[in-house]
C-alpha cells in the first residue's frame, strides 16, 4: 500500500470525490458516466465539480437506462478506456443486471484473455437515511455470488479513496458498493494525493479475545459500537471489516476466529442467502473444531426495507448485535 504522508479531514463522499479526481488527472482514458453526473455532481454530489475540471469528453451525462449506461461502459472498456460508471442506488441497478452477469464479468473467459473489463461500477446503497421504496436495497449476495466481479464496500472515508482507486485500476470489473448513511456522517483523516488500498483484504478494527465480530460497510460502526457495550461488560471484541466481499479475505477469518472461538455476523441485508451464509460456510471449513458457541447472525428481515416509520426496526444496532455477543460467550 501507497500512502502520502500529508493528511487531511474528509467525509466518505468527499473521499470518493478525491479518488475520480486522482485518476482522471493521472489517466486519460478514464471516463465517469451516468445519470445526472456531469453538470448536476451526481445524486449524492460525489462527482461535483468533475465537469468543470475534465468537461463532458471526460464527465459524460447519459439517459435514464441502465442497461444502455453499463452495456455501452462495457464497449469502451474493451476498447482501451477505464470507464467509472455511476448507479444512483442499488435497486435501480437491476435492469443492467444482464449487462453485468451475462458479459461483463465473462468477457475475459469469452475471448481467453484477449479482451477485460476494467470497468468500475460506483452504487450508492443501504437503508438509514428514510429514503423511498427500492432506494435502499443491501442485495450485495447477488453480485458476490457471480465469478469474475470483485465487490468491495468500504466503511470510512480513508478506505473510500484507497479501495476506489485500486478498483479503477483493476483490469476486471468492479462492483464499488458505498453505504449512504456514511456519506456524510463524520470526517475521518484521509491522506493527500495517490494511495492504494488492496482488494481482498479485510481490516481488524479492533483487536480482542473473547469474540469475533464480521460486517461491512454502515453496520462497521455498528459492530464497533457494540463492541464498546460489550467491553464495559468484560467481553472483549475482535472487529474485522472485511472490505471485500468477493474475493473474501478467508486468511483474516479464519485467524480471528480460531483466536476467540465465536462470532457474530452483522449485515443489513436479508439474512436468507446473504454474504453471512458464506462466511458462516468459511469458519466451518477452516475453524470448526476451534468454536466454542454456535455462530450467531445479526441481520435484516427476509423482507423489503420498509419505510420510514419501521427503518431503524429493520436494521441491525449496537444493542442487538450485543445481545449476540452476549448469547455467544455465555453459550
Amino acid at each position: 500500500m501507497s500512502i502520502a504522508v500529508n493528511m487531511k479531514k474528509l467525509t466518505m463522499v468527499q473521499a470518493i470525490t478525491e479518488a475520480l479526481k486522482v485518476v482522471l488527472e493521472e489517466d486519460e482514458s478514464v471516463l465517469v458516466l451516468g445519470e445526472d453526473v456531469g453538470r448536476n455532481g451526481g445524486v449524492f454530489r460525489a462527482t461535483d465539480g468533475l465537469f468543470e475540471a475534465f468537461g463532458d469528453q471526460r464527465v459524460i451525462d447519459t439517459p435514464l437506462a441502465e442497461s444502455g449506461l453499463i452495456g455501452t461502459s462495457i464497449g469502451l472498456a474493451m476498447n482501451g478506456f477505464k470507464p467509472i460508471v455511476e448507479i444512483q442506488f442499488l435497486g435501480f441497478i437491476y435492469p443492467g443486471f444482464n449487462q453485468i452477469v451475462t458479459h461483463a464479468t465473462r468477457i475475459r473467459t469469452r475471448t481467453q484473455s484477449r479482451y477485460s473489463v476494467p470497468m468500475t461500477i460506483r452504487v450508492p446503497y443501504g437503508a438509514g437515511v428514510r429514503a423511498p421504496e427500492i432506494h435502499s436495497d443491501s442485495t450485495e449476495a447477488l453480485f458476490a455470488h457471480i465469478p469474475g466481479l470483485k465487490v468491495v464496500v468500504p466503511s470510512t472515508p480513508h478506505d473510500a479513496k484507497g479501495l476506489l482507486i485500486s478498483s479503477i485500476r483493476d483490469p476486471d470489473p468492479v462492483l464499488f458498493l458505498e453505504p449512504m448513511k456514511m456519506y456524510r456522517t463524520g470526517k475521518g483523516d484521509v491522506p493527500n494525493g495517490n494511495y492504494t488500498i488492496p482488494l481482498g483484504k479485510g481490516y481488524r478494527r479492533r483487536s480482542g479475545d473473547d469474540i469475533s465480530l464480521f460486517a461491512w460497510g454502515a453496520m462497521v460502526k455498528v459492530a464497533e459500537e457494540a463492541a464498546e457495550k460489550a467491553a464495559a461488560k468484560g467481553m472483549e471484541c475482535d472487529v474485522i471489516d472485511l472490505r471485500s466481499l468477493y474475493p473474501l479475505d478467508k486468511e483474516l477469518i479464519a485467524e480471528s476466529v480460531q483466536k476467540t472461538g465465536r462470532a457474530v455476523i452483522i449485515h443489513e441485508a436479508p439474512s436468507s442467502g446473504g454474504v453471512g451464509s458464506e462466511l458462516i460456510s468459511i469458519i466451518n471449513a477452516t475453524s470448526f473444531l476451534y468454536m466454542k458457541s454456535p455462530i450467531k447472525k445479526v441481520t435484516g428481515y427476509d423482507a423489503p426495507v420498509p419505510l420510514f416509520t419501521l427503518e431503524d426496526d429493520y436494521l441491525p444496532d449496537a444493542n442487538k448485535v450485543l445481545r449476540a455477543i452476549e448469547e455467544a460467550v455465555r453459550f
